[in-house]
């Protein structure tokens, strides 16, 4: 920087300048900036469109795909409370054992409830639901055995905590074979976590490129408006007061962009509604797709905010400086 215009900071520091005039004038500045730059983007809408809807389809699909895996981990935690043991017992232990056994069971902890099916009962409802009532009269004997069916406590319902019921079960002498139906959940569970971790990588890799694409735009606005900055700075203008405006260019940039993607993963949702509801109708289960509430809504805004602003601030803290009257 040249001797003449050494002193453009100093000059403005000598001003006599009450706090509660500098907070005022803050305020006013940063409105009227913030104002400035919005007026700057209907200047321009096809590119400033452009850039909004980048950041904000950037922003849809980790979106889309975090609401998809919130509602998938609501199903599995759903179909986890549905979860059963079926304890088969031994042929050669008599009534008053398994009403001992049964007495025992219910003192336990981890066990909601118990249903006792006996073996004529099982055998009757298997003869009215199979179809083959004329064949089994022809069997010597009963070849179901008698059967408890033990449901867990919501607490002991996940697929690790059922499991070690079932190992307890087993080492029960009146018991023959234990049978826990829980391996589709696990696999499920296995699933949602691959699908958690795969989100969280798609939006780290999406939110660098929002911060990338608004850092090249504003670095591009700023090269365009290369004469006025430095007329500004020749009249005693702050690199502060200069690189304010392009922040609040990158905070409208978020807030559009945040906007756009809320609206856009709202009509995925209702586009894919019927269908989903489809799919569940075919396991005889009841489910509501849950979309985005007002805390994820709040969240996703300010994350976009904040990107905006992340790739604003790379660019005037980089570009701005190096404009200088010489």
């Amino acid at each position: 920087m040249s001797l003449l215009f050494k002193g453009r900071t100093q000059g403005a520091q000598r001003l006599k300048i009450s706090p509660a005039q500098k907070l005022l004038m803050f305020f006013n500045d940063n409105i009227r900036q913030a104002i400035s730059s919005l007026g700057e983007l209907t200047r321009a809408p096809f590119a400033s469109l452009m850039t909004i809807a980048v950041l904000g389809l950037s922003i849809t699909l980790p979106a889309s795909l975090y609401v998809l895996v919130k509602n998938l981990d609501r199903v599995n935690a759903d179909w986890q409370q549905a979860s059963e043991v079926s304890v088969f017992l031994r042929e050669d232990i008599s009534q008053q054992d398994i009403q001992q056994l049964i007495k025992r069971l219910k003192t336990w902890p981890e066990i909601e409830r118990l249903d006792y099916i006996p073996a004529d009962q099982a055998l009757e409802e298997f003869t009215q639901s199979s179809g083959f009532g004329d064949a089994l009269q022809y069997l010597d004997k009963n070849p179901l055995p008698n059967v408890i069916l033990v449901y867990p406590t919501s607490r002991h319902a996940k697929p690790a905590s059922a499991r070690e019921l079932l190992d307890r079960l087993l080492r029960e002498r009146e018991v023959e074979l234990g049978k826990l139906d829980i391996e589709w959940l696990e696999r499920l569970h296995a699933i949602v976590a691959i699908a958690k971790e795969l989100v969280s990588l798609i939006a780290v890799l999406l939110f660098v490129s929002v911060i990338l694409t608004v850092g090249n735009t504003i670095r591009l606005n700023i090269y365009n408006k290369r004469d006025e900055i430095l007329v500004m700075k020749l009249v005693g203008a702050t690199d502060g007061f200069i690189q304010r405006p392009f922040m609040y260019t990158g905070f409208w940039y978020g807030l559009f962009g945040g906007v756009m993607a809320w609206i856009t993963v709202a009509l995925l949702l209702w586009w894919m509604g019927n269908s989903i509801d489809n799919v569940i109708t075919l396991y005889n289960q009841s489910f509501q797709l849950k979309g985005l509430d007002f805390s994820v809504l709040m969240s996703m805004l300010g994350i976009s905010v904040l990107l905006g602003l992340l790739g604003s601030h790379l660019s005037v803290k980089r570009y701005v400086s190096q404009i200088e009257p010489r």
